[in-house]
């Protein structure tokens, strides 16, 4: 054989070895993610669903197509849609991705996969990143891109990653809403087309979509059977979720970073990474992605996620701005004597020139107004330690007015285009501070940083965001970069609050944003909870808490209990039911207290001192979604049950009243069929017990049955209303 000969063969059975396929088993407890990271190929998609061992991940690989790119780029198979496109320095929009190498590392109780891929033509380089954990079914998915070309790379689309879904009878379970209505359930079938859920607010991004889904793929979604997948983009800014419906055999998820007005230069040797794209699968309904993501979120994105949230009572509803020292003082010997833990003061105790007793000004300027607190924020801290509670405290640290010291001083400072009128938000006047400017990132840190300095004992802080990005421009970005706005505007807040968490880690932070505009994954490592709608109203938070609940935990949500007339939707709701709702969340009162009856104080201690028996396993525990209302069969019905199926607490609302009715009797789950549970009313007002009150059923009973919950509560005649609703103790024997 002549040495030519030889080295043309021995090229070729090199060539050959370095094309095996390599496919990478990623894998949960109970999941399996399968790609094809072949060198020399591009990334293929090959399964996602339940768990395979190597035998059967091998065979699967063997089988199934390699069709589906797990990153598809644009430039080569151009009418498919891409995760990235890019526009090189010479013009140049196209991208061909190979795959260079995989590496695999070790992080605490968690493993990341890293398969590297480069452009064929270019020096310009993509990580497809997975991270998983020992005990939950959740993989993390995102990118890191990479420019080692000479100049800029223009990016115009880099989503976080992107999921092909199997064609059958899929539906998708999305949520939406507006102010006062956040978390609204919607469900439909997957149909030829394109789906989009988005977020364009600049601040904000869950008042009028969430960036979560559920995709069904066995019919519509049940909750406690049937395969789901569950996808969340974990983002404080703006998202783009895509379910594409084209001509082959897929759905395909995609989900990122919105691109609109958001074109990001890449400059020669940065890399730009991607937020999480968090992804589940589970064979027990959408409450079994629900649970997936709550265990997730709990021991890895909440801040304190395994730490119970105290009760507590907030100003807002009781007094609005009228803030003075002895009506915070009656608030708080009031929550103290129902046995609440925490008093918050919310808006309208700061402003020195420009005093805040509307919401037209003095946002920025977070020194007290002595007029309406002559000792101060000291003074009330002594009066919270003389009631033995905790307390907290409102601001909005990235807003200002354009009355207020602090805009007078930096106009600047504002998100505003060059040369161009600005245009106001709340109030006529609120404009947003430009997060992008590390000396407003600096203001925002200080404001924190001066505040905990100076009053230690600070416990809490609600951190309000009340006006979305309206001016679209940059006084602090180069002209050039002026499409960064959107992106750069999260990043500095994402800075600002690590710093925060850093120096103030036992800090608990409260996520608001004109209510509900903040429930998003991406902003609770560094928030305890969030606010989940400036509506307080018990009917309709039974259906915005049932949308939120999909993603996010009952200790995420703040629930509170409200005066009635309720002060958004003027409804009469009796007392029983506000509390029976809020006990469902993270219980809280939003109320004045001394406009309360006796018997109303007594029924919310004694709810008090029931919800801190309950508390770990509704704020700890796993979700049981029973009876929806969006099903509109006259009642809602959820459960919570701990791990160890020793505890359960169960709630029963009624949601329409008619004569002569007929409700579903709801069937529990998630119990142990073996054990007996003994049952306990919570809350009870009627005169007498219900039948099954002390009694002891097995699990399998309850899951087989339920219980027949009375229609109405058996009170005195003068007593009677058109509300019901229950809530259930249950514990083992």
């Amino acid at each position: 054989m002549n040495k030519k000969r030889l080295t043309t063969l021995l090229v070729t059975c090199l060539a050959a070895i370095g094309l095996q396929a390599e496919n990478i088993n990623i894998t949960t407890p109970n999941t399996s993610l399968i790609v094809d990271a072949t060198v020399g190929k591009d990334l293929k998609f090959v399964y996602y669903g339940t768990r395979l061992n190597d035998s059967d991940a091998k065979t699967v690989a063997d089988v199934e197509d390699h069709y589906y790119s797990a990153y598809p780029a644009y430039g080569f198979n151009c009418a498919a849609e891409p995760c990235l496109a890019v526009r090189h320095a010479d013009g140049d929009m196209a991208l061909q991705l190979e795959v260079t190498g995989t590496e695999t590392r070790q992080e605490s109780n968690a493993t990341v996969k890293v398969v590297k891929m480069k452009d064929k033509k270019m020096p310009f380089f993509v990580n497809v990143c997975y991270r998983t954990y020992n005990d939950v079914d959740i993989i993390e998915t995102w990118t890191e891109i990479t420019n080692q070309e000479k100049k800029t790379v223009a990016l115009q689309r880099y989503y976080s990653g992107c999921l092909p879904i199997r064609r059958g009878n899929v539906w998708v379970s999305h949520f939406y809403g507006s102010w006062a209505n956040e978390g609204r359930l919607s469900e439909e079938p997957l149909k030829p087309g394109m789906i989009v859920i988005e977020n364009k607010d600049g601040v904000r991004n869950s008042h009028t979509s969430h960036g979560e889904v559920m995709l069904s793929l066995d019919g519509k979604g049940r909750e406690n059977e049937g395969d789901v997948i569950g996808a969340a983009i974990c983002y404080t800014g703006n998202y783009k979720l895509r379910i594409n419906t084209h001509d082959d055999e897929s759905h395909q998820l995609f989900a990122g970073i919105n691109e609109d007005a958001s074109e990001y230069h890449l400059k020669k040797g940065e890399t730009f990474t991607t937020p999480v794209l968090a992804l589940t699968y589970s064979r027990e309904g959408k409450s079994g992605v629900s649970r997936n993501f709550h265990r997730w979120g709990r021991n890895y994105q909440l801040a304190h996620g395994t730490k119970v949230r105290d009760i507590l009572l907030n100003s807002w509803e009781g007094v609005y701005f009228d803030i003075n020292e002895e009506g915070m003082d009656q608030m708080m010997a009031d929550i103290a004597s129902m046995g609440g833990e925490l008093f918050v003061m919310d808006d309208g105790w700061f402003g020195e020139k420009y005093p805040r007793k509307t919401d037209n000004s003095s946002l920025g300027d977070w020194a007290v107004d002595k007029n309406k607190l002559p000792n101060g924020i000291g003074g009330l801290l002594k009066d919270a330690k003389k009631h033995g509670i905790k307390f907290g405290i409102w601001l909005e640290p990235e807003m200002t007015n354009n009355p207020s010291e602090l805009y007078e001083k930096h106009p600047d400072w504002v998100v505003k285009a060059p040369g161009r009128d600005l245009l106001y938000g709340r109030g006529g006047t609120q404009l947003v501070l430009d997060m992008c400017n590390p000396k407003v990132q600096d203001f925002v840190f200080n404001t924190i940083d001066n505040l905990m300095t100076n009053y230690p004992d600070i416990y809490y802080i609600k951190w309000d965001a009340n006006m979305n990005i309206a001016n679209h421009g940059s006084q602090y970005l180069s002209a050039d970069d002026q499409s960064h706005l959107l992106v750069d505007y999260h990043r500095g807040l994402k800075k600002t609050l690590e710093r925060i968490r850093a120096k103030y880690p036992d800090l608990v932070i409260q996520d608001c944003a004109s209510g509900g505009g903040r429930a998003n994954w991406g902003y609770m490592p560094y928030f305890d909870e969030f606010w989940v709608s400036d509506n307080t109203d018990a009917l309709q938070r039974v259906y915005m808490q049932w949308g939120t609940s999909h993603f996010f935990p009952a200790m995420t949500m703040a629930s509170h209990i409200s005066a009635a007339p309720n002060h958004q939707t003027f409804r009469n709701v009796p007392l029983k039911y506000r509390i029976d709702v809020a006990m469902s969340g993270r219980l809280g009162m939003e109320i004045q207290p001394k406009n309360m009856t006796d018997a109303e104080k007594e029924l919310c201690r004694k709810a008090i001192a029931d919800y801190k028996t309950v508390r770990p396993v509704v704020q700890l525990g796993n979700i049981y979604r029973l009876q929806s209302p969006y099903d509109n069969l006259g009642v809602a019905s959820l459960m919570y049950v701990d791990d160890a199926k020793q505890k359960a607490v169960f709630y029963w609302w009624k949601t329409e009243h008619f004569c002569n009715q007929h409700l579903p009797r709801v069937k529990m789950a998630g119990l142990n069929p073996a054990k007996r549970y003994r049952v306990k009313e919570l809350n009870r007002i009627d005169n007498e017990p219900l039948k099954f009150e002390g009694k002891s059923f097995t699990g399998a009973y309850l899951m087989a049955n339920g219980l027949e919950i009375p229609y109405n509560h058996r009170v005195d005649y003068h007593s009677q209303n058109d509300y019901s609703s229950r809530v259930l103790y249950l514990e083992a024997e």
